[in-house]
């Protein structure tokens, strides 16, 4: 199973057989600690842990434990040893994207995961056997018709079974209003938290650098990161991807010149991005086509960036809590738009944030969404749904974009939303040829071999992919679906 998720992490390997346990790990190498070497264990040598992922407020929690008790800097032991003193209950502390699994010496398991799902994890119920791992990919073909996502915000012990222990979506949220507008001091505390997740986010002693699509929510995680990077002497370091003539391209090569960041953009042809379907649909373990689509994309710039970084942020997110998309412009009524912001954020684990993490860990790079941290999250589903609405005159995300005033030029803070695959050129190159593989007869003969049925020859085309790959994968207990294909 390792030998099969070297790319995650290419750095090195570890594993160890605790009582009738066993756990092994593949480093990505980000923080430059002595001792980083996974799986982790206590000082008693009794309890162990592999973890994939980052804890952004560990310096905090390693000031409320005894010093004494590390024998490394990294993050991921922070976890360790809150878990060793206050059980499992301690997860809800952390602030951070992860997957763990812990075992003692004395029989105890735990497995977890954060509360978004930033990070994968699967697992396989068998009797008297639990099998997990980061990618479906990872388990032996004859179990992948068992394969589970493990829910996020939820932690199993055999003794317990699966217990959540935090939510996606905080319970208090969607305030009412109390004015037409935000006020001023809502839009920079709008600012501020953002500006916080960032800086969070930039730990690690490797280069970080973002992609850069020239859009609203990707630009402004560029013009924080650059800001904060310029007060340490540093620059920041922008990757953009799109066919030659898109929109993309063009967008991120102005407010990369306008941050004065270190700025490299690849393009790819239309031969590139057929050919590379079948390798896209292979990493994100996913068919969906408007997740494949965008995902082209993003395979490529991952490699590409990969030679330069090895920690890049997104502005995954930012559409789900301040009302990006454009259907969302046909809610009316601020309780349902709140609601439907809800839904959205909870079902990224297996979308998006699927997406995101196949792509990047495919080449040994780490992604990471400042808009998905915790304290970003519960802030902006606490602000009024009213104040998201859009409507004629009033553009998605306005108060995203009002809150960041000055931070981006106008044309750049009031660019139209473009879809990833539409404005990098991937849905025009990919749709048409991939329908042509397939014929209507086709669609009607195949489309209910998952629940809920193919919808589009497209979809058929990338499934048929899918199923060659992953064999007997049951999509429904895997991966999710947009609304529409």
């Amino acid at each position: 199973m390792l030998d099969r998720l070297v790319h995650r992490g290419p750095d090195d390997d570890g594993c160890v057989t605790v009582a009738d346990s066993w756990l092994g790990h593949r480093r990505l190498s980000i923080v430059d600690v002595d001792g980083g070497h996974q799986p982790l264990v206590n000082g008693e040598g009794d309890l162990w842990l592999v973890g994939n992922g980052e804890v952004y407020n560990h310096e905090a929690l390693r000031e409320t434990l005894d010093e004494s008790l590390f024998s490394t800097a990294s993050d991921n032991e922070v976890a360790l040893h809150l878990i060793d003193s206050d059980g499992a209950d301690a997860l809800a502390r952390l602030n951070g994207m992860f997957a763990f699994l812990v075992a003692g010496g004395d029989g105890r398991f735990l497995a977890a995961r954060d509360p978004v799902g930033i990070k994968p994890l699967y697992w396989v119920r068998l009797p008297g056997r639990t099998v997990f791992a980061s990618e479906i990919s990872a388990f032996d073909r004859e179990l992948r018709d068992r394969v589970e996502a493990f829910p996020p915000g939820c932690y199993w012990t055999p003794a317990t079974g699966l217990v959540r222990y935090a939510a996606a979506v905080p319970g208090m949220s969607g305030l009412p209003a109390e004015s037409d507008e935000p006020p001023k001091k809502v839009l920079e505390q709008t600012r501020d938290v953002l500006v916080e997740s960032v800086s969070r986010q930039l730990m690690g002693d490797v280069p970080v650098g973002v992609f850069l699509s020239g859009g609203l929510d990707s630009s402004l995680v560029a013009a924080i990161a650059q800001h904060l990077l310029r007060e340490r002497g540093e620059t920041l370091k922008t990757f953009a991807v799109g066919s030659e003539k898109a929109s993309d391209l063009a967008a991120a090569r102005a407010v990369a010149e306008h941050l004065d960041t270190e700025h490299h953009e690849t393009v790819y042809s239309s031969d590139e991005a057929t050919a590379a379907l079948p390798d896209v649909v292979r990493v994100i373990e996913a068919f969906d086509a408007s997740l494949v689509r965008s995902a082209v994309p993003n395979l490529m710039l991952a490699r590409f960036t990969a030679k330069h970084v090895k920690v890049v942020l997104t502005g995954e997110g930012a559409d789900e809590l301040f009302a990006g998309y454009e259907y969302l412009r046909d809610y009316s009524d601020s309780e349902e738009l709140h609601d439907e912001l809800v839904r959205s954020i909870e079902g990224l684990h297996n979308l998006n944030l699927q997406r995101c993490d196949r792509v990047t860990m495919a080449y040994g790079l780490e992604a990471r969404v400042p808009f998905l941290d915790r304290e970003v999250i519960e802030f902006a589903l606490a602000l009024p749904a009213r104040w998201k609405l859009s409507a004629a005159g009033r553009p998605e995300k306005e108060l995203l974009r009002k809150a960041f005033e000055g931070w981006l030029p106008h044309e750049f803070l009031w660019r139209e939303k473009a879809q990833f695959g539409d404005g990098s050129g991937a849905a025009e190159v990919l749709s048409e040829p991939l329908s042509e593989s397939v014929s209507e007869e086709e669609l009607r003969r195949e489309r209910r071999a998952v629940t809920p049925p193919l919808r589009t020859r497209e979809e058929l085309a990338y499934f048929r992919i899918f199923r060659r790959h992953l064999g007997p994968v049951r999509p429904e207990r895997t991966l999710g679906r947009f609304a529409t294909a």
